[in-house]
């Protein structure tokens, strides 16, 4: 296995890692969710709710068969997360990320127009914010790689010029499509469902890959 693959296994799940202000961020976490809910019992609009919940349940999914590629290559994830943290969940994962992408898909439903039509530069204003955003992520990891906080491995994935549409494609893109789908659901219900299915989906993987094969990613 590679040395960053061995560094992000080393301390994995370690609750000794923990730190204390991860508590507030929490809260913040929380609250906002707390605040959304409580608007969406008023309102009846629960989107806000619903994109993060989506973008943070694709990226669990992301991390995990992330994880398995690991395992299955025996070298190396995609991508891994060996740097300083208050707690690494998985070999590409941490808590402040997870915090992040918790609230990711609140922050861009608030950034998008509440006319659903409506156009910038041409195009539908959730798409064009889809876009926008997976960009500004892609650029964030630039420089989160360059630090040696997230380490690309394989040459499809760490070339410039291929990796880079990569990294905005399966990296984060799919994130925001997620929640685009799920919200242009016309029911509640539906989108409860898709869900529903989404989680359920990444916590059998998970099941699998922990409980029943023993892997450790």
């Amino acid at each position: 296995m590679t040395e960053a693959t061995q560094q992000a296994l080393n301390g994995l799940r370690d609750f000794t890692m923990l730190k204390w202000y991860i508590i507030p961020i929490l809260a913040i976490v929380f609250y906002i969710y707390a605040k959304e809910i409580k608007l969406a019992q008023t309102s009846k609009n629960w989107n806000a709710v619903f994109a993060g919940l989506t973008v943070f349940g694709i990226d669990f999914f992301n991390e995990t068969w992330n994880g398995w590629v690991m395992v299955l290559s025996g070298k190396s994830a995609f991508w891994t997360a060996p740097g300083d943290t208050a707690l690494r969940t998985m070999v590409g994962w941490n808590i402040e990320i997870m915090f992040m992408f918790m609230i990711s898909g609140i922050i861009w439903y608030y950034t998008c127009s509440d006319d659903e039509k409506e156009k910038i530069l041409g195009i539908p204003n959730r798409w064009f914010w889809a876009i926008g955003y997976s960009l500004f992520c892609v650029f964030v990891e630039f420089f989160l790689n360059k630090g040696g906080l997230l380490i690309w491995e394989y040459p499809f994935w760490t070339n410039t010029l291929a990796g880079m549409p990569l990294i905005f494609l399966f990296g984060y893109f799919h994130f925001y499509a997620g929640a685009i789908f799920v919200i242009s659901r016309k029911t509640n219900k539906t989108k409860v469902q898709l869900l529903i299915g989404l989680y359920t989906i990444v916590i059998a993987m998970n099941i699998f890959g922990y409980g029943i094969m023993g892997w450790n990613y």
